[in-house]
């Protein structure tokens, strides 16, 4: 079998991941929301990752990509090699789990799956869970941006703004997008920006999976998002316009990308276009 052959598909079943607990290369990351969803119970063998360790941390947005030596550390301390199988959950219904698989994206590392529904849908199936810590194996990982496609920024956004061929997916609710509510400087969204709040493609009776495909095409089509298209996705802060990066991925859109510093950049500045 080549490692090819080997790959787990982009969005995994509990049960498919259930019968692969035991290879070992295979690494299972918990990102959860609350670091006591981990200690309470994991998908077996799963090590724990602080979801701020995703996110640069500092100066006026904090959650930009951190630096590629940043990556470098926490990918070598997670024991990331070329080979790695990384499959990605949390507590939460995917928003830090496709951060995490989104950074992998952009470092060019494609090796990646999202345990569907993560620790709920886990749980649902009633799939055994451990209470036992993992330590990686640390490795020497070099991270470089290899795939800075999976990246827009403000520049690049503004330009590409009123293209027929071009759409914004703001995952924000839909308060924050019609500028009622927001902690920023300007309250609003992106002109011709459309609004489906990420929360809207989970299905809460099945774990907070993902809705089922065709019904989330047909409505996201609805509101002028086809896969042909290219799509900037975005949020505050990038964590939840992940999982609507993710959902793109799955739904067959290939030029789907993350808009990294997102509202918080756009709507504190004083020369970015917003509508209300």
């Amino acid at each position: 079998m080549s490692s090819e052959d080997n790959l787990l598909p982009l969005i995994v079943e509990p049960e498919q991941l259930e019968a692969r607990l035991t290879e070992p290369s295979l690494l299972i990351i918990d990102v959860p929301v609350k670091a006591e969803s981990y200690t309470q119970g994991h998908v077996p063998g799963a090590i724990y990752l602080d979801h701020r360790a995703l996110l640069s941390g500092e100066g006026e947005i904090p959650n930009d990509v951190p630096s590629v030596e940043a990556l470098s550390t926490l990918f070598s301390s997670l024991g990331l090699t070329r080979d790695t199988l990384v499959v990605a959950y949390d507590d939460e219904g995917g928003g830090w789990a496709a951060r995490l698989l989104w950074t992998l994206d952009l470092i060019g590392h494609t090796r990646y799956s999202y345990l569907n529904g993560g620790i709920h849908a886990w749980r649902q199936d009633g799939l055994p869970v451990s209470t036992e810590s993992h330590t990686p194996e640390p490795s020497d990982y070099r991270a470089e941006i290899l795939n800075p496609e999976a990246l827009i920024d403000r520049h690049e956004l503004q330009e590409k703004l009123g293209k027929k061929t071009f759409a914004v997916w703001d995952a924000r609710s839909r308060a924050e997008y019609d500028g009622e509510k927001g902690n920023n400087k300007h309250l609003g969204h992106v002109p011709g920006a459309v609004n489906m709040e990420w929360t809207l493609a989970m299905d809460p009776d099945r774990g907070l999976r993902i809705r089922d495909y065709a019904e989330l095409i047909t409505e996201l089509e609805a509101l002028g998002l086809t896969p042909d298209m290219e799509v900037a996705t975005h949020c505050q802060g990038h964590h939840r316009s992940a999982f609507t990066w993710l959902v793109g991925k799955a739904l067959g859109f290939e030029k789907i990308r993350g808009y990294a510093c997102s509202w918080k950049e756009w709507g504190n500045r004083d020369d970015t276009p917003i509508e209300k």
